[in-house]
Protein backbone atom coordinates (compact mmCIF):
# COMPACT_ATOMS: atom_id res chain seq x y z
CA UNK A 1 0.00 0.00 0.00
CA UNK A 2 1.08 3.76 -0.58
CA UNK A 3 -0.12 7.01 -0.11
CA UNK A 4 -1.65 9.51 -3.23
CA UNK A 5 -1.28 13.00 -3.07
CA UNK A 6 -3.01 15.56 -5.72
CA UNK A 7 -2.09 19.19 -5.38
CA UNK A 8 -2.95 22.14 -7.24
CA UNK A 9 -3.91 25.58 -8.22
CA UNK A 10 -7.33 26.56 -7.30
CA UNK A 11 -9.87 25.01 -9.57
CA UNK A 12 -7.66 22.80 -11.34
CA UNK A 13 -9.86 20.17 -10.61
CA UNK A 14 -8.30 18.45 -7.59
CA UNK A 15 -11.41 17.13 -5.65
CA UNK A 16 -13.08 15.56 -8.70
CA UNK A 17 -10.04 14.19 -9.87
CA UNK A 18 -9.55 12.14 -6.19
CA UNK A 19 -13.39 11.36 -6.25
CA UNK A 20 -12.87 9.61 -9.54
CA UNK A 21 -9.65 7.73 -8.36
CA UNK A 22 -12.00 7.02 -5.12
CA UNK A 23 -14.49 5.31 -7.64
CA UNK A 24 -11.92 2.92 -8.92
CA UNK A 25 -9.81 1.62 -5.86
CA UNK A 26 -10.60 1.57 -2.74
CA UNK A 27 -9.21 4.77 -1.24
CA UNK A 28 -9.72 7.59 1.47
CA UNK A 29 -9.83 11.29 0.64
CA UNK A 30 -8.30 13.34 2.88
CA UNK A 31 -8.71 16.97 2.75
CA UNK A 32 -5.16 19.20 2.74
CA UNK A 33 -7.19 22.94 2.92
CA UNK A 34 -6.70 25.16 5.15
CA UNK A 35 -10.03 26.88 4.99
CA UNK A 36 -12.06 23.83 4.19
CA UNK A 37 -11.15 22.68 7.65
CA UNK A 38 -13.80 24.84 9.41
CA UNK A 39 -17.70 24.43 9.01
CA UNK A 40 -20.18 27.05 8.09
CA UNK A 41 -18.54 28.15 4.95
CA UNK A 42 -19.21 25.31 2.81
CA UNK A 43 -19.96 27.17 -0.49
CA UNK A 44 -17.03 29.85 0.02
CA UNK A 45 -14.78 27.22 0.21
CA UNK A 46 -15.73 24.80 -2.26
CA UNK A 47 -16.24 22.07 0.09
CA UNK A 48 -15.97 18.31 -1.20
CA UNK A 49 -17.01 15.32 1.10
CA UNK A 50 -13.61 14.03 2.52
CA UNK A 51 -11.84 13.35 5.80
CA UNK A 52 -11.30 16.61 7.93
CA UNK A 53 -13.27 18.61 5.96
CA UNK A 54 -15.74 20.86 8.34
CA UNK A 55 -13.79 19.86 11.22
CA UNK A 56 -13.53 23.02 13.14
CA UNK A 57 -15.75 25.66 14.26
CA UNK A 58 -15.04 29.14 12.82
CA UNK A 59 -13.57 30.33 16.56
CA UNK A 60 -11.26 27.43 16.27
CA UNK A 61 -7.32 29.03 16.34
CA UNK A 62 -5.75 26.76 13.47
CA UNK A 63 -2.31 25.34 13.42
CA UNK A 64 -0.48 23.41 11.38
CA UNK A 65 0.69 21.11 14.10
CA UNK A 66 -3.09 20.40 15.00
CA UNK A 67 -3.50 19.62 11.45
CA UNK A 68 -0.81 17.49 11.06
CA UNK A 69 -1.34 15.16 14.07
CA UNK A 70 -5.18 14.56 12.52
CA UNK A 71 -4.29 13.77 9.02
CA UNK A 72 -1.66 11.53 10.09
CA UNK A 73 -4.15 9.93 12.14
CA UNK A 74 -6.36 9.38 9.14
CA UNK A 75 -3.65 8.43 6.72
CA UNK A 76 -2.16 5.77 8.95
CA UNK A 77 -6.07 4.64 9.71
CA UNK A 78 -6.57 4.43 6.17
CA UNK A 79 -3.59 1.98 5.73
CA UNK A 80 -4.79 -0.13 8.76
CA UNK A 81 -7.93 -0.46 6.78
CA UNK A 82 -5.83 -1.45 3.24
CA UNK A 83 -7.02 1.83 1.57
CA UNK A 84 -5.29 4.25 -0.25
CA UNK A 85 -5.08 7.75 1.56
CA UNK A 86 -5.60 10.48 -1.13
CA UNK A 87 -4.04 13.32 -0.19
CA UNK A 88 -5.88 16.44 -1.73
CA UNK A 89 -5.17 20.17 -1.22
CA UNK A 90 -4.40 23.34 -2.37
CA UNK A 91 -2.54 24.58 0.78
CA UNK A 92 1.06 23.80 0.73
CA UNK A 93 2.54 23.70 3.79
CA UNK A 94 -0.43 21.46 5.04
CA UNK A 95 -0.07 19.17 2.24
CA UNK A 96 3.72 18.59 2.99
CA UNK A 97 2.53 18.54 6.97
CA UNK A 98 0.23 15.47 5.48
CA UNK A 99 2.74 13.78 3.46
CA UNK A 100 5.61 13.84 6.16
CA UNK A 101 6.81 14.64 9.35
CA UNK A 102 7.62 18.01 10.19
CA UNK A 103 8.71 19.54 13.10
CA UNK A 104 6.53 21.86 13.90
CA UNK A 105 5.73 23.50 17.60
CA UNK A 106 2.36 22.73 19.60
CA UNK A 107 -0.81 24.54 18.68
CA UNK A 108 -0.74 27.82 20.78
CA UNK A 109 -2.29 27.74 23.83
CA UNK A 110 -6.05 28.78 23.56
CA UNK A 111 -5.83 32.85 24.19
CA UNK A 112 -2.05 33.08 23.67
CA UNK A 113 -2.24 34.57 20.26
CA UNK A 114 -4.89 37.41 21.36
CA UNK A 115 -2.90 38.51 24.89
CA UNK A 116 0.34 38.89 22.10
CA UNK A 117 -1.38 40.63 19.57
CA UNK A 118 -2.97 43.08 22.03
CA UNK A 119 0.50 43.12 23.61
CA UNK A 120 2.30 44.13 20.07
CA UNK A 121 -0.89 46.85 19.35
CA UNK A 122 0.12 48.14 22.99
CA UNK A 123 3.95 48.05 23.23
CA UNK A 124 4.88 49.36 18.67
CA UNK A 125 6.26 47.75 16.53
CA UNK A 126 9.76 48.67 17.98
CA UNK A 127 9.80 47.56 21.94
CA UNK A 128 7.71 43.92 21.03
CA UNK A 129 10.65 43.50 18.30
CA UNK A 130 12.92 44.36 21.57
CA UNK A 131 11.19 41.96 23.32
CA UNK A 132 11.46 39.20 20.79
CA UNK A 133 15.47 39.76 20.76
CA UNK A 134 15.57 39.50 24.81
CA UNK A 135 13.50 36.19 24.53
CA UNK A 136 14.50 34.83 20.83
CA UNK A 137 17.68 36.73 19.37
CA UNK A 138 17.88 34.41 16.58
CA UNK A 139 15.30 35.08 15.13
CA UNK A 140 14.03 38.67 16.29
CA UNK A 141 17.71 38.77 13.68
CA UNK A 142 15.48 37.32 11.23
CA UNK A 143 11.86 39.17 11.33
CA UNK A 144 11.10 42.45 11.03
CA UNK A 145 9.93 45.15 13.48
CA UNK A 146 6.66 45.65 11.26
CA UNK A 147 5.97 42.13 10.67
CA UNK A 148 3.39 42.06 13.29
CA UNK A 149 2.01 38.84 12.47
CA UNK A 150 5.35 36.68 12.96
CA UNK A 151 6.46 39.03 15.43
CA UNK A 152 3.39 37.73 17.41
CA UNK A 153 3.81 34.00 16.64
CA UNK A 154 7.41 34.45 17.53
CA UNK A 155 6.69 36.00 20.84
CA UNK A 156 3.51 33.13 21.41
CA UNK A 157 6.28 30.29 20.32
CA UNK A 158 9.20 31.54 22.71
CA UNK A 159 6.53 32.23 25.87
CA UNK A 160 6.09 28.08 25.21
CA UNK A 161 9.52 27.42 25.01
CA UNK A 162 9.86 27.04 20.83
CA UNK A 163 11.27 29.22 18.49
CA UNK A 164 10.23 30.06 15.01
CA UNK A 165 13.56 29.72 13.52
CA UNK A 166 13.07 26.44 14.55
CA UNK A 167 10.02 25.31 12.67
CA UNK A 168 11.13 22.87 9.70
CA UNK A 169 8.79 23.88 6.97
CA UNK A 170 9.91 21.23 4.88
CA UNK A 171 11.01 17.71 4.71
CA UNK A 172 12.07 15.56 1.87
CA UNK A 173 11.42 12.34 3.03
CA UNK A 174 7.42 11.61 3.59
CA UNK A 175 6.31 9.37 6.12
CA UNK A 176 4.53 6.49 3.70
CA UNK A 177 5.86 5.47 0.15
CA UNK A 178 3.90 8.25 -1.72
CA UNK A 179 3.38 9.30 -5.35
CA UNK A 180 2.54 13.18 -5.49
CA UNK A 181 1.12 14.29 -8.84
CA UNK A 182 0.56 18.62 -9.17
CA UNK A 183 -2.84 18.93 -12.00
CA UNK A 184 -1.23 21.46 -14.69
CA UNK A 185 -3.74 23.63 -15.92
CA UNK A 186 -3.08 26.34 -18.96
CA UNK A 187 -3.72 29.79 -17.10
CA UNK A 188 -6.29 30.70 -19.67
CA UNK A 189 -8.50 27.70 -18.94
CA UNK A 190 -7.71 28.14 -14.90
CA UNK A 191 -8.88 31.96 -15.58
CA UNK A 192 -12.08 31.04 -16.96
CA UNK A 193 -12.89 27.71 -14.51
CA UNK A 194 -11.95 30.58 -11.40
CA UNK A 195 -14.80 32.96 -13.07
CA UNK A 196 -17.53 30.63 -13.43
CA UNK A 197 -16.84 29.15 -9.99
CA UNK A 198 -16.89 32.28 -8.48
CA UNK A 199 -20.25 33.28 -10.23
CA UNK A 200 -21.71 30.02 -9.27
CA UNK A 201 -21.06 30.86 -5.58
CA UNK A 202 -22.97 33.89 -5.61
CA UNK A 203 -25.99 32.10 -7.15
CA UNK A 204 -25.42 29.23 -4.35
CA UNK A 205 -25.99 32.10 -1.67
CA UNK A 206 -22.81 32.50 -0.33
CA UNK A 207 -23.37 36.13 0.40
CA UNK A 208 -26.24 34.85 3.50
CA UNK A 209 -23.39 31.83 4.31
CA UNK A 210 -20.93 34.44 4.61
CA UNK A 211 -23.40 37.42 6.81
CA UNK A 212 -24.47 33.92 9.27
CA UNK A 213 -20.64 33.15 10.00
CA UNK A 214 -19.83 36.47 10.70
CA UNK A 215 -22.31 36.88 13.28
CA UNK A 216 -20.48 35.11 15.94
CA UNK A 217 -16.91 35.53 16.87
CA UNK A 218 -14.35 34.18 14.22
CA UNK A 219 -10.91 33.09 15.15
CA UNK A 220 -7.98 35.07 13.56
CA UNK A 221 -7.15 32.49 11.38
CA UNK A 222 -10.85 31.83 9.97
CA UNK A 223 -10.66 35.32 9.31
CA UNK A 224 -8.47 35.18 6.58
CA UNK A 225 -10.53 32.87 4.51
CA UNK A 226 -10.29 33.97 1.18
CA UNK A 227 -13.17 35.95 0.14
CA UNK A 228 -14.66 37.38 3.80
CA UNK A 229 -14.06 40.96 3.00
CA UNK A 230 -15.02 40.71 -0.56
CA UNK A 231 -18.54 38.86 0.02
CA UNK A 232 -19.53 40.38 3.32
CA UNK A 233 -18.56 44.28 2.37
CA UNK A 234 -19.08 45.26 -1.73
CA UNK A 235 -21.92 45.02 -3.87
CA UNK A 236 -22.16 41.95 -5.70
CA UNK A 237 -20.91 42.55 -9.06
CA UNK A 238 -17.85 44.21 -7.31
CA UNK A 239 -17.78 41.39 -5.01
CA UNK A 240 -17.62 38.81 -7.84
CA UNK A 241 -14.84 40.71 -9.68
CA UNK A 242 -12.73 41.34 -6.76
CA UNK A 243 -12.94 37.51 -5.70
CA UNK A 244 -12.32 35.96 -8.93
CA UNK A 245 -9.52 38.60 -9.07
CA UNK A 246 -8.05 37.59 -5.73
CA UNK A 247 -8.08 33.79 -6.18
CA UNK A 248 -6.44 33.98 -9.66
CA UNK A 249 -3.31 35.78 -7.60
CA UNK A 250 -4.41 32.64 -5.03
CA UNK A 251 -3.80 30.59 -7.82
CA UNK A 252 -0.45 31.99 -9.10
CA UNK A 253 0.79 31.36 -6.12
CA UNK A 254 -0.16 27.72 -5.91
CA UNK A 255 1.62 26.92 -9.13
CA UNK A 256 4.69 28.36 -7.46
CA UNK A 257 4.26 25.80 -4.89
CA UNK A 258 3.67 23.37 -6.99
CA UNK A 259 7.46 23.77 -8.27
CA UNK A 260 8.87 23.46 -4.87
CA UNK A 261 7.47 20.31 -4.18
CA UNK A 262 10.31 17.59 -4.00
CA UNK A 263 9.38 14.70 -6.53
CA UNK A 264 6.32 16.02 -8.16
CA UNK A 265 4.71 14.79 -11.45
CA UNK A 266 2.93 17.04 -13.21
CA UNK A 267 -0.13 15.52 -15.27
CA UNK A 268 -2.19 18.19 -17.47
CA UNK A 269 -5.53 18.97 -15.24
CA UNK A 270 -7.51 19.82 -18.48
CA UNK A 271 -9.04 17.19 -19.43
CA UNK A 272 -11.72 15.03 -17.74
CA UNK A 273 -11.42 14.16 -14.16
CA UNK A 274 -11.86 10.53 -15.52
CA UNK A 275 -8.83 10.97 -18.04
CA UNK A 276 -6.80 12.65 -15.21
CA UNK A 277 -7.53 9.65 -12.81
CA UNK A 278 -6.53 7.12 -15.28
CA UNK A 279 -3.29 8.26 -16.13
CA UNK A 280 -2.66 8.76 -12.19
CA UNK A 281 -3.35 5.09 -11.44
CA UNK A 282 -1.00 4.03 -14.24
CA UNK A 283 1.91 6.31 -13.11
CA UNK A 284 1.08 4.86 -9.75
CA UNK A 285 0.67 1.47 -10.56
CA UNK A 286 3.65 1.56 -13.20
CA UNK A 287 6.18 2.17 -10.29
CA UNK A 288 4.27 -0.92 -8.59
CA UNK A 289 3.14 1.65 -5.57
CA UNK A 290 -0.53 0.61 -5.54
CA UNK A 291 -3.22 -2.50 -5.79
CA UNK A 292 -5.17 -3.34 -8.53
CA UNK A 293 -7.73 -2.26 -7.41
CA UNK A 294 -11.43 -2.18 -9.46
CA UNK A 295 -12.03 -1.67 -12.46
CA UNK A 296 -13.58 2.29 -12.88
Amino acid sequence: MSVLGVFGPTASGKSAVAEAIARRIPAQVISADSAQLYRGLPILTNQSPAELVGIWDLDHEASVAEYQELAHSAIDAALAARRTPIVVGGTGLYFRAALCGLNLPPAPEPGARGRFQALYDELGAPASHALLAERDPATAAAVHPNDRRRVVRALELADAGHSLRGDQLWADETRHPTLVVGLDVPREVLGARIEVRTRAMFDAGVEEEVAAALAPPLSSTARKIMGLREVSELPRDEAVAALAARTRRFAAYQRKWMRRIPGLVSVRGDRSPDEVADEILALARGGQRLPAGRAG
